[in-house]
């Protein structure tokens, strides 16, 4: 099998694996026990939330773990809006549905929503967010609340986090980016981004699945997300997940340790990728433009920055006259594992909301196919999809 859909979830890291061992058999305290064996759990639990802060340029104090990037996005939106009666939230139309379903559920309750526009490259410009807030005071309504991505789970399109920030922090605003997909990929600093809330989920990254977080900026208004036994600072209540907040911090410090050299071996690949599908009859590239290497055994440049436009895994593609459930569904009977497009939105028959944004027909966004590599992903298994994926296209148009 050559699994090439790490944007849908990555394999569990042995070195998480590991971290995690000990708090699925013998050390099965209860971290809010007062006993040795809960204290334990406790200790872990805090060394866990240590090491993701460091990761990110965080304090400890800012880390709450939850069960998912979903709650972490809904937590940071709801709290906002809790605590911001009235004024603008603001997003882009290339959201996950975790970040775009809650601001309609904002906008069914009376609030004032916007969502933003994007470039063909799945990009929210600097401009277009400076006019939003702007007319948003015009219109006698301050903002808010702003929420963009850092990279888009469908095309891998990077955002200028720092700028749009700093414009949301010039408008009075509150700035929050949905990390889900870019975090443990390329390094996120909430400091220097200027972040008040940041979500992210662990399987993204080498860790288990059914544990994410969020950041929130000390200082920031945080009503409580899950009342109860008063779990994460007060704040979200339920018995910790020690084994999954372990294997969530081991994965996060793992994935750090080696991003520059992962991202660039990673970078390569899909470069070759990109290059080889772009010459099949009736290909397109969707996202950020990349220079793909004409040598498939070239080196990147010295000074190029892997992922530089995009994430460094994600190749996504548009076919002419083709489905892309289709040719998901035949790719992997030839034991391919790919997308056509968010796996949390796979077996629909809507065309893709990203590509739409991005101006995309209905027609052209059903013909998507996202290849996501990762860590594990060798030249070789490049080559093969690229040996397959022709014939798969031929069969279909047949």
């Amino acid at each position: 099998m050559i699994y090439a859909d790490h944007a849908a979830t990555t394999r569990l890291s042995p070195y998480a694996l590991k971290a995690m061992m000990p708090f699925l058999t013998e050390e099965y305290g209860n971290a809010s026990s007062l006993y040795a064996p809960g204290r334990r759990a406790r200790r872990a639990v805090e060394r866990a939330r240590e090491a993701v802060a460091a990761a990110v340029g965080a304090s400890p104090g800012e880390i709450y773990f939850t069960a998912c990037g979903t709650e972490s996005d809904n937590w940071a939106i709801r709290a906002a809006a809790e605590t911001n009666p009235d004024g603008l939230f603001a997003t882009t139309a290339v959201e996950h549905h975790a970040v775009l379903r809650t601001f309609e559920a904002l906008r069914r309750a009376g609030r004032d929503t916007a969502v933003l526009g994007v470039d063909g490259c799945g990009r929210l410009s600097p401009e277009t967010l400076r006019r939003a807030v702007r007319d948003g005071a015009r219109g006698g309504s301050r903002t808010a609340f702003v929420s963009v991505m850092a990279a888009n789970n469908e095309v891998g399109t990077l955002m200028p986090l720092a700028e749009l920030a700093e414009i949301a922090h010039g408008a009075g605003a509150l700035f929050h980016t949905d990390a889900v997909q870019a975090l443990g990929h390329i390094p996120l600093d909430v400091s220097e981004l200027g972040l008040d809330m940041m979500s992210f989920s662990g399987h993204k990254f080498g860790g288990p699945k059914g544990v994410g977080g969020l950041y929130v900026r000390k200082g920031t208004p945080l009503p409580p997300g899950l009342y109860g036994g008063g779990q994460e600072h007060g704040l979200r209540s339920g018995t910790e997940n020690v084994a999954g907040i372990v294997g969530v911090a081991a994965a996060l410090t793992e994935s750090c340790r080696g991003m520059r050299e992962t991202a660039a071996r990673v970078a390569a690949l899909r470069d070759r990728l990109i290059a080889g599908v772009l010459k099949l009859p009736g290909a397109r590239l969707t996202g950020e433009p990349i220079r793909c290497q004409p040598d498939a055994g070239r080196q990147p440049d010295a000074g190029r920055q892997p992922g530089a436009g995009r994430l460094p895994g994600i190749a996504s593609f548009v076919f002419d006259g083709v489905e892309g459930e289709a040719l998901v569904l035949l790719l992997d009977q030839r034991g391919i594992c790919a997308s056509s497009g968010s796996a949390c939105s796979a077996g629909a028959l809507e065309p893709s909301h990203v590509l739409l944004a991005m101006g995309f027909s209905p027609e052209e966004a059903r013909g998507e196919l996202r290849l996501s590599l990762g860590p594990e992903n060798t030249g070789e298994e490049v080559e093969t999809i690229l040996r397959v994926l022709p014939e798969v296209l031929q069969k279909l148009r047949a």
